[in-house]
């Protein structure tokens, strides 16, 4: 399996490249910006994007989507409860003082149990609310089981609450009820900063204890 992860934009959020290295079809999550680096890793592997994949709909992470959509024609898919927040990409970015994206239509709209295929990877929609109503994490099935947690699960902390339909309890009970239950030793790749495991985050995180 290729798996590149590349921080982009001004927040560093962490675009994740997932690529069947026999089919050579690949599915990018978060591409929130710098697309030409985003551009050159798929051209590096000679991929093809099958699925361009929104954990939610904050700006840093669907910045680049309307050009990567434009670059290689594949579907954009998200959840439909983060679609106003897409729909509103220029009050998100009046708020951090920077230039509006464009928007590229949503192609469809994933859900809990969905299930996003490219070659032999599977990738499984878990339904994550919290940090936004939307936010999803995606389960790489398998024996190199992975997590891709957007904003829900970070290493040593969890998503900030504070922003549009942000809820506090309703994350903890995301983490609790869809995240929690995994291995131990399955590495979780989050939105932003480094990797982490689920068995160091359940010891460790301090807004996990007593979940």
């Amino acid at each position: 399996m290729i798996h590149h992860i590349l921080p982009v934009g001004m927040l560093a959020c962490n675009c994740s490249i997932l690529g069947d290295e026999a089919t050579r079809e690949a599915i990018v999550i978060d591409p929130g910006d710098e697309i030409d680096r985003v551009r050159a890793i798929l051209e590096q592997h000679r991929l093809q994007v099958k699925y361009i994949v929104a954990t939610h709909a904050h700006i840093d992470h669907v910045g680049g989507i309307q050009k990567l959509q434009q670059a290689t024609g594949a579907p954009v898919l998200m959840h439909a409860a983060d679609l106003p927040l897409y729909q509103n990409l220029a009050v998100q970015a009046a708020w951090l003082g920077v230039e509006p994206p464009g928007a590229a239509q949503v192609k469809d709209f994933l859900k809990e149990g969905d299930m996003l295929q490219a070659g032999s990877l599977s990738l499984i929609v878990l339904s994550t609310p919290g940090h936004s109503p939307g936010s999803i994490s995606l389960l790489l099935s398998g024996e190199g089981q992975k997590l891709f947690s957007g904003d829900t699960l970070f290493k040593g902390s969890i998503g900030r609450t504070d922003l549009w339909g942000g809820d506090y309890h309703q994350i903890l009970t995301s983490i609790r009820n869809k995240l929690l239950p995994l291995m131990d030793e399955t590495p979780v790749f989050p939105g932003h900063g480094p990797s982490t495991t689920l068995g160091e985050e359940r010891e460790s995180n301090p807004f996990l204890q007593g979940l």
